[in-house]
C-alpha cells in the first residue's frame, strides 16, 4: 500500500513539474515573444526579458528576433532606360518592429524573406528600369582624374549630367518599399546595390570595345614615345655634328699652329749658318728619297738636281 503511495506521489509530483515547464516561459534581451492558443494569438506581445508564464499546453510561444537582420537577394536581369541589361545583385537589412503583425502576416522570419524577395525585387526593378545605366553606376559629377583618356573624351564623359546617381535610386528603392514591408510588421532599415554587371552577351561586347580602347590608347602612346625618340636622336646627331665640327676647326687650328712654328724653326735654322742650311737641304733630300723611292722603283737623275748631287758626294765619300 505504500509503494502504492509513492509511485501516486511521484505521478503527481512529475505532472506538476510537467505543467510548470509548460506554463514558465523565458525572453532574452535579443527576443519577443507572441503567444497563441490553438494557432491564434492571444494577448499582446511580450517585449520585456525576464521570465514569464502561460497556460500550460494550451498556450504556446513563438519567438522572433529583435535584432537587425540580413536579407541577401539573388542576382536579377534587369533592363535599364537606356536598354542596357544589367544584373543587379542587391542586400538589405531589416528588422521586426511588430511582431504580431508580423506573425498574423507571415508567421516566421522564412516567411517574411519571401515576401523580401517579391517586394525588394520588384521595386529595384521598377526603379533601375526608369533610370539610364550611369545614374546605377556614378554618384555624384565629380570630374574624372584618369591620366590615360583624351581631352576630348573627358569632355564627353563631364557632359553626362548626373541627376539622382546610386544613393538616390537606393533611396528610391527604400522609400518605395517601405511602406509595403510595414504592412508586414517589418522596418526596411537599409538597402545597396551590391554588384551590378553585363549579362553575358553585352559584358563580350563591352570587352571587346574596352580592349580596343585600350589598345588605342596604347598605339597612341606609342606614336609619342617614336615622335619623342625622333627627337631626342636628331638633338643628338645634331649636337655631335657640332662638337664634330668644332673637334676639327680646332684639330686644324692646332696642326696649323704647328706647321706654323715648325716652319718658323726650320726657317731659323735655316738662316744660322751655310753648314745648317746644307744640312736642312740634306734631310729634306733624305725625306724625299724615303717617301717616293722603293726598292723596286727606277731612278732617272739629272746630273744638275739635288738627289745625284747627294749621291756623287756618297760615293765620293
Amino acid at each position: 500500500m505504500k509503494k502504492i503511495r509513492n509511485l501516486i506521489l511521484l505521478f503527481f509530483v512529475f505532472l506538476s513539474l510537467m505543467v510548470l515547464s509548460s506554463a514558465i516561459y523565458t525572453v532574452d534581451e535579443t527576443q519577443q515573444v507572441i503567444i497563441t492558443q490553438f494557432g491564434k494569438p492571444v494577448g499582446e506581445p511580450v517585449l520585456e526579458p525576464g521570465i514569464h508564464f502561460k497556460t500550460p499546453f494550451i498556450q504556446k510561444a513563438n519567438y522572433f528576433d529583435k535584432r537587425f537582420l540580413e536579407w541577401d537577394g539573388d542576382a536579377n536581369q534587369v533592363p535599364t532606360k537606356d536598354k542596357r541589361f544589367i544584373w543587379v545583385d542587391t542586400y538589405a537589412r531589416w528588422r521586426i518592429v511588430d511582431p504580431l503583425l508580423f506573425f498574423q502576416r507571415v508567421k516566421d522570419e522564412r516567411g517574411a524573406k519571401t515576401r523580401l524577395d517579391d517586394i525588394l525585387d520588384g521595386e529595384t526593378r521598377n526603379v533601375i528600369a526608369n533610370h539610364n545605366l550611369v545614374e546605377i553606376i556614378r554618384t555624384t559629377n565629380r570630374p574624372l582624374q584618369y591620366s590615360d583618356i583624351t581631352k576630348a573624351e573627358k569632355m564627353t564623359a563631364s557632359s553626362i549630367k548626373i541627376e539622382h546617381g546610386r544613393n538616390k535610386i537606393t533611396e528610391l528603392i527604400i522609400k518605395a518599399a517601405s511602406p509595403r514591408l510595414k504592412e508586414l510588421g517589418i522596418e526596411l532599415l537599409d538597402l545597396k546595390l551590391k554588384r551590378i554587371n553585363y549579362v553575358r552577351e553585352v559584358q563580350k561586347k563591352i570587352f571587346d570595345r574596352m580592349i580596343a580602347e585600350r589598345k588605342r590608347i596604347a598605339e597612341r602612346f606609342r606614336s609619342e614615345g617614336r615622335g619623342e625618340a625622333a627627337k631626342i636622336i636628331g638633338r643628338k646627331e645634331r649636337e655631335l655634328r657640332k662638337i664634330r665640327s668644332e673637334a676639327y676647326k680646332e684639330a686644324q687650328r692646332i696642326m696649323g699652329k704647328a706647321d706654323a712654328e715648325a716652319t718658323a724653326i726650320y726657317a731659323s735654322a735655316y738662316n744660322q749658318s751655310p753648314e745648317a742650311r746644307e744640312f736642312y737641304r740634306f734631310i729634306k733630300t733624305m725625306e724625299t728619297y724615303r717617301g717616293t723611292i722603293s726598292e723596286k722603283d727606277w731612278l732617272i737623275l739629272s746630273t744638275e738636281g739635288d738627289f745625284f748631287k747627294f749621291l756623287q758626294r756618297q760615293k765620293g765619300g
